[in-house]
């Protein structure tokens, strides 16, 4: 069995294991990302980036005071 390289994959999301329910986002690359975005969880324990996709998980031992 091969494995075939597929060009037309999407690359693999990027993750963000964070303490706070509420991040912000600007693409990262020095400048070549996207406009800055502040994003609040609410009652979920993640949020995915408009703009770039990449996915912010709170931790799970993350102080539940610092929400």
């Amino acid at each position: 069995m091969s494995l075939v390289k597929n060009g037309d994959a999407a690359p693999p999301v990027e993750m963000m294991i964070v303490q706070s329910k509420r991040v912000k986002c600007d693409g990262g690359d020095a400048g070549l990302g996207h406009p800055r975005v502040f994003m609040d969880m609410g009652e979920d324990t993640s949020v995915e980036c408009k703009y770039c996709g990449k996915r912010f998980v709170l931790d799970p031992d993350a102080d539940p005071s610092a929400h």
